[in-house]
Parts: structure tokens; C-alpha cells; sequence
């Protein structure tokens, strides 16, 4: 049994614990390192590439981002194509065209404003009329062979990377740091079942691997992170609002990634339609969104850590309220609670998929079992509102960070790596290689 002491411990080791890892081990001379793992493998929950968009999100075709987010993001989302390209031949980062489609009169009206005032930050973005939509998506331009009834628009590129496996990213960024620094230490089948203040002043984490210590120790570990500062006494004006999705398989229809616009009134994302990179001869449509009372999907269990997370009260009741309250958001979530039952779910779905490809049957959907992960949204009970997007927790005059992340945190994870190890190295008085990771990743610029 282990009880061994590192000068940094990091919980989870989905993509952004690996990711931190690697930026540890690559642009600080902090030696020793552990990444404590859950599970028997790296990436087991939602860094799976079967378990999330497998999207890099740059802000371009998400319609739910403002222009500044979008250019925030797509900084960060430029870190990973610069570490691919520093890495050279890669099994993770995929050029695909990508557009986001407006369909109608009002859409298209929508859209237009919007290319206009993203055009600037986003100048590979081209406008695309029908016609540009037929050649490049012929499945989603024509119905029975001819051009559709309805106005189209899109805006879109063919040039841009778009898809990321990151669950083999994951692997890439924790192999990379064992180069880097071989005292990392990578532990699997290694749950943070408590973690605790020694007297002394190292964190203590108990595994069933044994007890590790940390002068400095930051969870990446989803929803569980949540848990774990709710059970130190952090992060108590935080609850957790679990949004399953699922999704489902059709024959290779789409030859790359095409979203639809948001509906600004739904806090959650917008159908989308990309070919599958773990099943290339399949397009994969989603995500619907569920709201399940646990922390992880398909692992079993994690029904009381939910509850505990949760710290049911009035705000979040009053959350919830506000949430059904609203038809459209009412309408959205029971109808996405319909397309998880067998007999109707399909037949429902067919008419969402049809705006993005007229033509699809009834037939070529098939509910894509044991896909799609969970993602973690925070209830703020300071404000009384739905926080969607990342949440960091970090106690004051302590050497914790705990960080919650679903989407874009995958896209993020360089940026995040970036933020936290800066703050680690200047709390442990470590050397922090700034320029050499802004000249490697960032185009020597700071990130902010």
C-alpha cells in the first residue's frame, strides 16, 4: 500500500487532469507528480470519445456563445492544434467541414446577423447559400433529389480542424508528460475516497491504492469534484444539475459537422449531426438532453453522491420552478424525456432530424446504446440561477483547486492547464516556463 509524498496530486484523469499533467511535466520544474485514477483506464467517462460531442468547440458554429466567449475559446481550442502540430503525425485531431445551418426566414435572418458581427474574429467563416450547402452537404441541401423548398443559409468552412477524439488525446498528453518528467506517477483503480488536511500540512488522499500525499492537490474529476469540495466545506453555494445525452447512429450521411441554431431561451445544447469517429461509417445525431438524478451515466450507482451534491433547499427548488415554469424549456425537457422510450423515441426524433437532413427515414435511426455521457451543470444558489459553462473552486489560503468542467472544458483543458499551473507554481514558489509555453502554444502571447 502506497504512502508516498508529491509536491503535486491531481484527481481524475479524464482530459483536463491529463492535461495538467502534461503541462506540469512539460513547462514547470515541479519533479514529482501523481494522477490518481477512478477507473482501470485513462479517459473512462466523458473524455471517451463515445461520450461527448467530439467536437473542438471554437466558438464558431456554437450559436449559444457571444462574440466574446467565442474568441476566448477559440484561443484555447488553438492550443490543442498547436500542440498537434508540435507533436506532428497524431491519431486524435481530425479536419472536417463544419457549418452551422439556419433553415427559414426568421433562421436565416438570424444567422446572417450573426455572421456579420462574428466575421472579424472569425474570418475563415464563409457565408454559404444553398448552393455552397448542396456541394458541400448534398444530404442536408436536397430533398428527393431536388433543392429544398425552405431558404437555407450557413455558415461554415471546410478547411478548419473540427473533431477531437479525446480520449486518445488523454493518452497523447499523459505519454507525452512521462517524457517530460519521469517522476509522474500515473495510479489506476485509484478513487479519492477522502481528502484531508495532515497536521503536518501535506494533503492526505485515501485510495484504495494507499494514502498519497500532496503539498498541492487539484481535482479534475467532473461532477465528483463538486462532491469532493462539498465534503471539505467548499463550494457549499454550488449544486449540481446532471444533463445526460444520448444519441443516435444513422449510415454515413453527413460529411462533416453541421450544428443548428440555438434557441437562446434552452440552456442546453442544440442538435447537431457529424460523422463518428469511433464508428467512421456512421453519422451520429445529437444530443438529446436528460436529466438524471447521478453523477456518471452507465458506470451504476452514484445515485446518493448525486443527492449530496445537489444539497436540495429552496433555491434550488426555486431553480427547478423557474426552469418548468418557462414553456419552452418545460416543452424541450419533456420531449427530450420522450426520446428515450422505446416505441416513440425514434419517430419523434426523425422529425428533429429532418431539419438537417430532409431525406432521413425512420429506418436508418438506430438509438446508439451506451452513448453519450453526463455533463455537469452548476446551480449557483448565490444568484438562484442555472450556471452553465465551467466553475472553478479555490479556497482561499489553501492549496486546493477543484474544477468542474463540461462543455467546452474538453476544447479548454490547455487553457484551464495553463491557468492552474501558474497558480501552483507561484503557491509552491516553482519556476513556471510562461513564455516557452505561450511560444509553444499560444503564438508567444499571454493567454489573457
Amino acid at each position: 500500500m502506497s504512502d508516498k509524498h508529491f509536491e503535486v496530486a491531481i484527481v481524475g484523469g479524464g482530459i483536463s487532469g491529463a492535461a495538467l499533467a502534461h503541462v506540469l511535466s512539460s513547462y514547470t520544474d515541479i519533479g514529482s507528480i501523481v494522477l490518481l485514477e477512478k477507473y482501470d483506464h485513462l479517459a473512462p467517462l466523458n473524455s471517451s470519445a463515445r461520450n461527448n460531442s467530439q467536437t473542438l468547440h471554437c466558438g464558431d458554429i456554437e450559436t449559444n456563445y457571444t462574440l466574446e466567449k467565442a474568441l476566448r475559446v477559440r484561443r484555447q481550442a488553438s492550443m490543442i492544434e498547436h500542440y498537434a502540430r508540435i507533436h506532428g503525425e497524431n491519431d486524435f485531431l481530425f479536419r472536417y467541414p463544419k457549418m452551422v445551418l439556419a433553415v427559414g426566414e426568421a433562421e436565416c435572418e438570424t444567422l446572417a446577423e450573426r455572421h456579420e458581427t462574428f466575421r472579424e474574429g472569425f474570418p475563415y467563416m464563409q457565408r454559404w447559400d444553398a448552393r455552397r450547402i448542396a456541394e458541400v452537404e448534398p444530404a442536408v441541401a436536397l430533398r428527393g433529389g431536388h433543392p429544398r423548398s425552405e431558404p437555407l443559409l450557413a455558415s461554415g468552412t471546410t478547411e478548419d480542424f473540427s473533431a477531437v477524439n479525446y480520449g486518445r488525446l488523454t493518452e497523447h498528453f499523459v505519454h507525452t508528460a512521462h517524457q517530460a518528467n519521469p517522476g509522474l506517477e500515473v495510479v489506476l483503480r485509484a478513487p479519492a475516497e477522502a481528502i484531508e488536511r495532515d497536521a503536518d500540512g501535506p494533503y492526505a488522499i485515501d485510495t484504495p491504492q494507499g494514502r498519497y500525499r500532496a503539498d498541492f492537490v487539484v481535482t479534475a474529476a467532473g461532477a465528483h469534484s463538486l462532491l469532493m469540495a462539498h465534503r471539505m466545506g467548499h463550494g457549499l453555494d454550488k449544486s449540481i444539475l446532471p444533463v445526460a445525452g444520448s444519441f443516435y447512429h444513422t449510415p454515413r450521411l453527413l460529411n462533416g459537422k453541421v450544428y443548428t441554431l440555438q434557441n437562446p431561451k434552452l440552456p442546453f445544447a442544440a442538435l447537431h449531426g457529424d460523422p463518428d469517429l469511433v464508428e467512421p461509417d456512421k453519422t451520429r445525431f445529437g444530443p438529446t438532453a436528460l436529466l438524471l438524478p447521478k453523477l456518471e451515466r452507465y458506470t451504476g450507482g452514484t445515485y446518493l453522491d448525486f443527492w449530496r451534491t445537489l444539497r436540495l433547499d429552496g433555491t434550488v427548488v426555486r431553480v427547478f420552478a423557474g426552469l418548468f415554469r418557462d414553456r419552452d424549456i418545460r416543452n424541450y425537457i419533456l420531449r427530450n424525456i420522450a426520446f428515450e422510450i422505446p416505441g416513440i423515441r425514434k419517430r419523434l426524433f426523425q422529425r428533429d432530424v429532418q431539419r438537417i437532413v430532409p431525406d432521413i427515414t425512420r429506418e436508418q435511426l438506430q438509438f446508439a446504446h451506451r452513448i453519450g455521457g453526463l455533463r455537469p451543470q452548476i446551480i449557483d444558489k448565490t444568484a438562484g440561477k442555472l450556471s452553465l459553462g465551467e466553475s472553478t473552486i479555490q479556497p482561499p489560503d489553501q492549496r486546493l483547486i477543484f474544477n468542474i468542467t463540461p462543455s467546452p472544458g474538453a476544447t479548454t483543458c490547455l487553457g484551464n492547464a495553463y491557468r492552474d499551473a501558474g497558480e501552483i507554481c507561484r503557491q509552491l514558489g516553482r519556476r513556471f516556463h510562461r513564455q516557452r509555453i505561450e511560444d509553444d502554444l499560444l503564438e508567444g502571447r499571454p493567454l489573457d
